[in-house]
């Protein structure tokens, strides 16, 4: 099958490196992928290539839009992510005759939907593809309120994850743990929070910086934040460098930028953290859980059904940094709880986030879309199954 993904960055992110995964395993599978992209540096554009995809190009101006309907009318299957994406990907499906074989993913609570008009603007995009795949239940709910989409158009795919990377770097943790803290200046008995994220208001990084400087001044144990990412259409970065100055912690928060070696920093740290105001679901949680890190993060969204509090991390109210410094103590001084918790997250992620699942069951929404009739009687050769099997 002929996949044309459309995608409105191929910058770092979650939902880039979820397409990424999809697109890998698309391709191993012996479909043909390719992938358009709407803006941005395009810096995952080789490690895409390199997955597997045909091509990878961006669509710019009138130009990119002729190219882009193109391409559809060449697909077997259109499949859209992110707002942008989405909505123009509606737009060209329409006018060049492939609504019938398209779909879209919704990888946030997107709460720009939160506002009257554009609901209801995304309430006639939303009912364009044949199917919408959403990640996790808590996204299906919200598109349904606020994206005003039909619940029976909807599937719930959780993410999946490719967890060598990460399993290997836990296999190397204690090399990883000398190598990276020497090299950044680090002590051995420091506790290191790591977050992995964007410098976007989502985020809400000067909560998390807050939060650290009230931690770090109660903890007895040393502590450093490392903060890995940057901000290509904002200023977030900046401000979070004003907040450390402000809360005077520059010499316990580490900018470490986009880096290429994060399943070594999260070896080679102590606990993952995040302060997000609102998540989709969060692929970096599932990059800790396989490395073994306990999370400590908002209780926001879909995070309660990827991260359990009191089983494999802690879960605060959002925008609290006093909330988050009380559990960041906690875990500081508590070895043992954060190895518990690591365990206990690496086996939560082996059980539910599988990634050949992800893939598997993306594919299966691709083949409904495709062929409806045989779709159909699958689901009718299922059910007849499940009777004769039930007492």
């Amino acid at each position: 099958m002929k996949v044309l993904h459309l995608i409105t960055t191929l910058d770092v992110g979650g939902a880039e490196m979820h397409l990424l995964s999809q697109v890998r395993g698309q391709s191993e599978r012996g479909h043909e992928p390719s992938v358009v992209y709407l803006k941005g540096a395009g810096t995952l554009a080789d490690d895409f290539r390199a997955a597997g995809a045909r091509s990878v190009e961006r669509a710019a101006g009138l130009g990119g839009l002729v190219a882009l309907a193109r391409a559809m009318r060449r697909a077997d299957l259109v499949h859209t992510h992110l707002l942008k994406a989405d909505a123009l990907g509606a737009v060209v499906a329409l006018l060049c005759g492939r609504r019938a074989r398209l779909v879209a993913s919704k990888h946030n609570d997107e709460q720009v939907l939160t506002r009257p008009l554009v609901s209801r603007v995304h309430g006639l995009i939303g009912r364009v593809p044949r199917r919408t795949i959403v990640l996790s239940d808590h996204v299906g709910r919200f598109f349904v309120e606020h994206g005003r989409l039909r619940p029976e158009r909807i599937t719930r795919i959780y993410y999946g994850l490719d967890p060598v990377p990460f399993e290997r770097a836990a296999a190397e943790r204690d090399a990883h743990r000398t190598r990276l803290r020497s090299e950044l200046g680090t002590p051995d008995d420091a506790v290191v929070f790591l977050c992995v994220a964007r410098f976007a208001p989502q985020k809400a990084h000067h909560v998390l910086v807050e939060g650290f400087a009230r931690a770090r001044a109660r903890s007895a144990a040393p502590l450093e934040l490392w903060l890995v990412g940057d901000d290509p259409f904002g200023d977030g970065r900046q401000r979070a460098e004003e907040a450390a100055r402000r809360f005077e912690v520059t010499d316990g928060v580490r900018f470490l930028g986009i880096r290429r070696d994060v399943p070594h920093l999260m070896a080679a740290s102590d606990v993952f953290t995040m302060t997000s105001l609102w998540e989709g679901l969060g692929l970096v949680f599932l990059e800790a859980m396989a490395t073994g890190l306990p999370v400590l993060a908002s209780g926001v969204s879909a995070v309660p059904e990827v991260v359990v509090d009191g089983e494999t991390g802690r879960l605060v109210p959002p925008n609290d940094p006093a909330a988050w410094a009380a559990a960041a103590v906690d875990l500081a001084a508590d070895p043992a709880t954060r190895a518990r918790y690591g365990t206990a997250g690496a086996a939560r992620r082996r059980e539910r986030f599988g990634l050949p699942r992800m893939i598997d069951e993306t594919l299966e929404v691709y083949a409904a879309v495709a062929d409806p009739a045989r779709a159909s009687a699958r689901e009718d050769d299922r059910g007849a199954n499940d009777r004769r099997a039930s007492p």
